[in-house]
């Protein structure tokens, strides 16, 4: 019993002084970006598209949706499309907020140069027991891979000259700060991807609600006249409800590009911490049995 009181000290003085602090991130963009994004939209389908002017039969009968006739243009013909289309361009703003955000975080997030170069360098110092040198290497690359190695290797550092725990112990205390170093990079990694990935599979889906509204409201008024005039009214009606289609595909298509795009990233950074998290533990396990 006597032996295991200086363990359970060092290991709860290890565990007083880690270095690793949590991230203080503001989250307002997660739920400022859709309403922006959505009432630009509406501005858009609204004032640009359905713009007076670009319409044979401009409408006055409403300010929120006034009903203009034979648009002069395709851009204007996109009015037509109805209520649904402000809905798809602010999903499409949104995939573009959102891809600028994501990019510009994990560019941050990978750093300066290579990963596989830094973490050679790494490896390179500590097989020469310079610690020091690794930890400069860490401040040259300021990604997220060198803040979890940078953890590490302070940590790393402080167990070459601790004398009250063996090596095994040493080795889980610096496996444990890397641990608790990724637990606070990798939620910022994957941030507001949620809303790529859902705009993927429910931009199609709310694109094609406004396909079969546009496709009902073209067939009741067939139906409810007479004369082969309607057929090409029909025609026209369902080449303005197929508007909302092609917005919708293209929304989602984005959206899953840039979602696998930002996925790919991520997945090279979490295998650089881990690569690094295996380094640290195995160079200190060989150097300093």
């Amino acid at each position: 019993m006597a032996e295991s009181r200086p363990t359970a000290s060092a290991t709860s003085t290890v565990k007083a002084a880690t270095s690793v602090q949590a991230k203080k991130t503001s989250n307002s963009i997660s739920w400022v970006a859709p309403v922006f994004c959505v009432i630009a939209g509406y501005c858009i389908w609204r004032f640009l598209m359905g713009n007076p002017n670009g319409f044979n039969t401009p409408g006055h009968d409403g300010w929120f949706w006034p009903t203009h006739r034979n648009p002069k243009g395709a851009f204007n013909r996109i009015y037509e499309g109805g209520i649904i289309v402000p809905l798809l361009i602010g999903m499409f703003l949104m995939v573009i907020t959102f891809s600028i955000e994501r990019f510009l975080t994990i560019s941050k997030a990978l750093g300066n140069g290579s990963i596989a170069d830094f973490i050679r360098k790494v490896q390179y110092h500590l097989a020469n027991r310079n610690v020091d040198a690794a930890l400069s290497e860490c401040d040259k690359q300021r990604g997220s891979v060198a803040n979890v190695m940078k953890a590490g290797l302070r940590r790393y550092k402080e167990m070459i000259t601790e004398q009250g725990l063996d090596t095994d112990q040493k080795v889980l205390a610096i496996q444990k700060e890397v641990e608790e170093a990724t637990a606070l990079e990798l939620p910022m990694l994957s941030k507001n991807l949620v809303f790529l990935s859902t705009i993927t599979s429910v931009g199609t889906l709310i694109a094609l609600l406004g396909t079969v509204i546009g496709m009902i409201k073209s067939f009741s008024a067939l139906g409810e006249a007479s004369g082969g005039g309607d057929a090409s009214a029909l025609a026209v009606g369902i080449s303005e409800a197929l508007y909302n289609t092609a917005l919708g595909i293209g929304t989602s298509a984005l959206a899953l590009i840039m979602y696998n795009v930002f996925t790919t990233k991520i997945d090279s950074i979490t295998y650089g911490i881990d690569e690094s998290g295996f380094t640290l533990t195995q160079s200190f396990a060989s150097l300093y049995k």
